[in-house]
């Protein structure tokens, strides 16, 4: 391309910048002449087919082109009075910006996140596990026998021969035991699943926060007075607590624990059942099989675990009566938190 040639892109780029009347027309100047398609450009691809001295001259002339091109766009630009479009020409800038609602927490994400609050206080720390597990990990190092109900694909979601979607976070507690020697002091939050007709009271999918201390010499007490400081904690000090017999495979003995109602301070009303007690969690001493499954010795370490549903909670603490509505992602329910 000629002296002549480039002068001439120039001249035409000047001439149409000069009648520009806005920055919409100034861009798509900028297009054409400076653009990947434009004159200028083809002019700086085709340089690597001119000999050393026209490739260099030819070079300097089209660079300086566009240099001039750019200041020439950029000075009308500026006369027009900058980058103002025909689109935001009739903008106020000195209004109130627009303020957008700010997001919040789940229920479940805080009902959980103050509950691990809580025992990180007493001393606990915060371990997590796979929700794809295996048989071994979710049933047989847990004392399962191998014909227990809950092994059956009416309670489990099996994803292959001995493969499944973990029914509970009690597996957490093999993985960390394998993993470390007493003394420890561990809470495992997280989701758990299970072939749950669907109902208000109900879901496949639930949220779940496993607790555990092994160490030497561990007793039902130090499990009781762990769960009381956890209740007065976060329902309140004049809760009240009992402690009921019952039957887990991976403690011995076992209890459930109800809190009095604290919506009705213990007289019975709807929530309740009017009976006047609201189950909470299940808890009980690591029973001695599975100490053995991970090589601890049950003559020298003793233990508690306890579990608890953070829906569950997350319902009595809010007054919520339909465990599908945290799954619903319905906004009109979540904005209320």
């Amino acid at each position: 391309m000629s002296d002549d040639k480039i002068a001439q892109i120039v001249a035409e780029a000047r001439a149409e910048i000069a009648q520009c009347n806005s920055a919409d027309q100034i861009e798509s100047l900028r297009v054409k002449y400076l653009g990947r398609k434009s004159a200028v450009v083809a002019v700086l691809r085709g340089l690597k087919d001119l000999d050393g001295e026209q490739r260099k001259a030819v070079g300097q002339q089209a660079n300086e082109a566009k240099e001039q091109i750019e200041l020439l766009l950029a000075d009308h630009l500026q006369s027009l009075g900058g980058a103002k479009s025909s689109q935001n020409a009739g903008l106020d800038y000195t209004l109130p910006g627009k303020r957008y609602p700010e997001g919040k927490l789940h229920p479940i994400t805080r009902t959980l996140n103050e509950i691990i609050d809580i025992f990180y206080g007493m001393g606990f720390e915060v371990a997590l596990g796979p929700e794809v597990e295996t048989e071994y990990y979710n049933f047989g190092a847990l004392n399962f026998p191998p014909d227990h109900p809950a092994r059956d694909m009416q309670d489990t979601f099996y994803v292959g021969k001995d493969t499944l979607l973990r029914t509970h976070t009690s597996p957490v507690q093999i993985r960390e035991f394998e993993k470390r020697k007493p003394p420890i002091r561990i809470v495992a939050p997280g989701r758990s699943y299970r072939q749950e007709a669907i109902s208000a009271r109900a879901y496949c999918v639930f949220h779940q926060l496993e607790g555990f201390y092994v160490d030497h010499d561990v007793t039902f007490a130090d499990l009781k007075g762990v769960l009381v400081a956890f209740a007065q904690t976060y329902f309140g000090d004049d809760v009240k607590m009992r402690f009921r017999p019952s039957f887990f495979p991976f403690t011995e003995p076992s209890a459930e624990v109800d809190i009095s109602c604290f919506l009705c301070g213990g007289k019975g009303c709807r929530i309740c059942k009017h009976e006047g007690w609201l189950e909470i969690l299940g808890c009980g001493m690591i029973d001695p099989n599975v100490f053995k499954s991970v090589n601890y010795d049950p003559e020298v370490y003793s233990g508690y675990a306890f579990g608890m549903g953070i829906e569950r909670i997350a319902m009595l603490k809010y007054r919520i009566d339909d465990i599908r509505l945290f799954f619903n992602n319905d906004i009109r329910f979540l904005r209320q938190f």
